[in-house]
């Protein structure tokens, strides 16, 4: 989470992640143990990230400084990007791992400048490199997890698997630090949230269609006493608010034929306190392409 003084950024999520590889269907009895529910999301997780092969897409990213209503306070911030996600198949039997990069398109429709990457203004930029949002879901990181309440329910007319999350201890409280990609008055906070959430589950094939995920509560972000010093903070910042749904798409791709579950798009809001600025943010990803070789790529 990138902050400023009066303006802060979250560090989303906009890794990408797949299907297309069978799977035995569940039983009715399996439906209803989260366990087995989730075994089987991770395992189809874990297909994909052993034969995905490099994906391109355009991500259009838009914040709005918000206040407590929820209204605008400023102008948005539009900022386009085109994401490449690489995995690293050299690992052998171990997972491979997942890298999505970032490079700046356009920024309010003109080209990025080099003071961008400084500026305070690029604080709520999207960061050149992002975690994947569904890796807790793998084998070794679950089980931080509680998963629990598996129901049945609809998705966009859709019949899908409910299952609710959240975090099986209280994380310590996060540190405040100063922006590690150099942009001025401008910071990040160090250490794990507390989250709880929801997914819902294509009930055969055991894809996630949508994440919800949210801070447990208000969260106190603590300030190093330097940090209080240099820029008169508090000894303490809290998030009130911090939540994200994301949903996915299905993308065809062609010769040979794979069809990859995908974002779609992303929707965040994160309120604070003490002065800093609260944030909403839209992703919208768009234009996915597929690398078969150096010198081939796919469209859908």
């Amino acid at each position: 989470m990138r902050l400023h003084g009066t303006v802060q950024s979250l560090l989303l999520s906009s890794a990408l992640c797949g299907c297309g590889w069978i799977l035995h269907a569940a039983g009715p009895q399996d439906r209803q143990d989260p366990g087995a529910v989730i075994a089987r999301v991770g395992e189809r997780l874990t297909a994909y990230y052993r034969r995905a092969q490099q994906l391109i897409c355009v991500e259009r990213s838009t914040i709005i400084p918000i206040g407590t209503d929820l209204g605008p306070q400023s102008f948005a911030r539009t900022v386009e990007s085109e994401l490449r996600v690489e995995t690293d198949t050299t690992a052998g039997d171990a997972l491979p791992g997942v890298r999505v990069l970032r490079q700046v398109r356009s920024v309010n429709g003109r080209e990025p400048r080099d003071r961008d990457r400084t500026s305070r203004s690029g604080c709520s930029d999207p960061t050149p490199l992002s975690p994947e949002p569904l890796a807790f879901l793998l084998p070794g990181q679950r089980d931080q997890y509680a998963f629990t309440a598996v129901r049945e329910g609809k998705l966009r007319n859709r019949a899908v698997l409910i299952i609710d999350f959240a975090s099986r201890r209280r994380m310590p409280n996060p540190e405040l630090i100063e922006d590690e990609l150099g942009h001025d008055d401008c910071f990040d906070w160090k250490g794990p949230l507390t989250i709880a959430g929801r997914l819902w589950v294509d009930p055969a094939m055991h894809d996630v269609l949508r994440l919800e995920r949210r801070i447990a509560g208000p969260t106190d972000v603590r300030v190093p006493v330097p940090l209080q010093r240099k820029y008169w903070f508090p000894a303490w910042l809290t998030i009130d608010r911090d939540e994200l749904v994301m949903n996915y798409k299905e993308v065809v791709f062609s010769e040979p034929r794979e069809v990859m579950l995908l974002p779609e798009s992303i929707e965040s809001v994160t309120m604070l306190r003490t002065g800093l600025q609260s944030m909403r943010r839209t992703q919208v990803f768009s234009d996915y392409r597929r690398f078969l070789t150096e010198s081939r790529i796919k469209v859908p």
